[in-house]
């Protein structure tokens, strides 16, 4: 089973590797620099070779490994210069992926601030097609479901897939679902049946062979509630039957699961893992 958590890189990024094994991961989720600027220390190839090195010591597989933008970019922006300063974010996490041998990076979709969808989806595959383009082939680019927030695009299976299908290379692009997002955007899980449909849904929308990343969470906020709020695993309006399901189906299909979930004096992060695998 690939399974684990998004893990720090405090101190060094190689450290993010010494984290997930202290941890008991299989798979692992990481930033590659701080999250919450839009300045990034350049990695040195020491960074990278220690990563790597440390990585291939351990029994964590490559292809369950996988970076997460920052949270600044907005890639739907209709406004050029934060649009061109977003795409720019993107090119180079694809590039810090490809020196740290990640292949793949999460990509939220962001916000058209009110000019609609379809100015929206014209400026994300503008910047994820200039992604790939302007980046080394080895690092495919996750577009991940959104909650549904105002003026968020991709919160409805249909419309991700056909944004997906409008990305070329196609090879270079895939799909992290996230149950919480998915739960908020109006996607019934919270029952075995609830979750099945939604996983039928999904695969018939997108396809299973395009989802390469489950980012595993409960949700605080109710069913359609367009809440971006993960919560502990079971804990949530999801609840242990609903996730339990998917967790197995996932398993079965052999893609790595990340969880994203509060850290708080009911449970912390090998709590929420060891939950997930009791699930199992």
């Amino acid at each position: 089973m690939q399974i684990g958590l998004h893990v720090s890189i405090a101190g060094s990024i190689d450290k993010a590797v010494d984290n997930a094994v202290a941890t008991g991961c299989t798979a692992f989720q990481i930033f590659t620099r701080n999250p919450r600027g839009w300045a990034a220390k350049p990695l040195t190839s020491n960074d990278a070779s220690s990563f790597k090195e440390k990585l291939a010591k351990t029994k964590i597989d490559r292809f369950a490994t996988v970076a997460h933008m920052p949270y600044l970019p907005n890639l739907s922006s209709p406004e050029e210069d934060p649009f061109v300063r977003s795409t720019d974010s993107l090119i180079d996490e694809v590039k810090r992926c490809s020196k740290l041998g990640i292949p793949y990076i999460v990509a939220h979709l962001g916000s058209h601030k009110g000019e609609g969808d379809k100015k929206g989806i014209e400026m994300l595959v503008r910047a994820f097609t200039k992604a790939a383009k302007d980046t080394p082939d080895d690092v495919m680019i996750l577009l991940e479901n959104t909650a549904g927030q105002k003026n968020s695009v991709g919160s409805d299976l249909d419309q991700l897939a056909s944004i997906l299908s409008q990305l070329k290379p196609a090879k270079r692009f895939g799909i992290c679902f996230d149950t919480c997002h998915g739960f908020a955007a109006g996607y019934d899980m919270s029952t075995e049946k609830g979750a099945a449909t939604t996983l039928e849904k999904l695969d018939k929308a997108i396809g299973f062979e395009h989802l390469k990343i489950l980012h595993l969470n409960d949700s605080k906020g109710e069913l359609g509630s367009n809440l971006d709020r993960h919560e502990h695993i079971g804990l949530g309006q999801i609840g242990e039957k609903g996730l339990g399901h998917i967790i197995k189906t996932i398993n079965r299909k052999k893609i790595p699961i990340i969880l994203e979930t509060p850290i708080d004096e009911r449970r912390d992060d090998v709590g929420n893992l060891n939950k997930a695998k009791e699930l199992a």
